[in-house]
């Protein structure tokens, strides 16, 4: 089993360097405790452009760097992932791999299994849990009793391989479930198609058996970007605006004689989530520390989002077969 050098710098790839992964490829070119050994893509001239771009080499293949590097970020198709994935593992690189970390729950546990069965961290690429507004407000959560979370986008031609849940609803999904201590007890759920086959548009009502209710929005047809997430809790409400990084605590203060309400800003100092992100993945390299995403909690927010969509898929069949009925 390969060993780490915790007074060396962390010798790292990324594979895969479309519109997600050119950017893990500049930060980690940027960070300090990084050394940017190369890159891969099957498109070999976008991989030789980054490369270029960062100074670093374009890999032939994957085989090529297996050897050349400790940790890698795996940023190709979501198709692709558990097979990527497990190639660097089984060959002892630890992985951060972007969300959703897998098609299937199956392929989620085999990388789960495989990093436990070589040793090797796997970290989940949820990059909201970095966002220095979710980590302030996060801080303050007890006992959340009900959360409202809006992901709109505008249409762009990118990751068309999965429906808006994997695509933008699971940061909601993640973030929801690492704030609820409790297992979900039912699922209503609405999606639509309106650009691509898949669904475009989607609400969701989830119920966790503790009493706690979550309701998700989340568009990529929008005319607007919003990203927002909002929880009551006993005597509060916070506003979390992931665009701004910033949050608003509103809590119900009696003195006596009528309540009155408090306000204020969390303003934490802004700072870019995937570099936190990266430089708490390449900590756990270090350190070998399971990460604060977990390849467990990564699989949790793909179950949850796989039993949205199975509801959502439901739905639109009732909605079919009544209209076939009343023709």
């Amino acid at each position: 089993m390969r060993t780490r050098d915790v007074n060396h710098l962390v010798k790292v790839a990324v594979v895969g360097v479309g519109k997600f992964g050119q950017h893990h490829a500049r930060v980690y070119r940027e960070l300090p405790e990084a050394e940017l050994v190369g890159v891969f893509d099957t498109d070999a001239a976008r991989a030789a452009e980054i490369a270029e771009a960062h100074h670093c080499r374009a890999f032939a293949n994957i085989e090529q760097l297996t050897d050349q590097v400790d940790a890698a970020s795996v940023a190709v198709p979501t198709e692709h992932h558990a097979a990527v994935a497990g190639q660097l593992l089984e060959a002892g690189v630890d992985v951060l791999v972007e969300k959703p970390m897998a098609r299937t729950l199956v392929e989620a546990d085999q990388m789960i299994a495989t990093a436990e069965r070589f040793g090797r961290v796997l970290q989940a690429g949820h990059l909201e849990r970095f966002n220095p507004a979710v980590e302030a407000a996060g801080a303050m959560a007890r006992s959340p009793l009900f959360f409202e979370a809006h992901r709109l986008s505008t249409f762009k031609p990118r990751s068309l391989d999965v429906d808006v849940v994997m695509d933008l609803m699971i940061h909601d999904l993640d973030i929801v479930l690492s704030l609820v201590d409790a297992e979900v007890e039912e699922i209503r759920a609405v999606g639509l198609a309106v650009l691509t086959p898949k669904f475009d548009i989607a609400n969701v009502r989830v119920a966790f058996d503790n009493g706690c209710v979550a309701n998700f929005t989340a568009s990529r047809v929008s005319t607007e970007r919003v990203r927002k997430l909002r929880w009551f809790q006993p005597q509060e409400y916070i506003s979390v605006d992931y665009a701004r990084q910033d949050a608003i605590v509103i809590t119900v203060e009696k003195t006596g004689g009528m309540p009155m309400l408090s306000h204020r800003r969390l303003d934490p100092p802004q700072q870019e989530p995937l570099r936190k992100q990266l430089e708490a993945f390449l900590h756990c390299v270090r350190e070998r520390s399971t990460p604060r995403v977990s390849g467990k909690q990564g699989r949790r927010a793909l179950g949850l989002a796989h039993q949205i969509q199975q509801e959502m898929d439901h739905h639109a069949g009732r909605l079919q077969s009544r209209r076939v009925g009343a023709r």
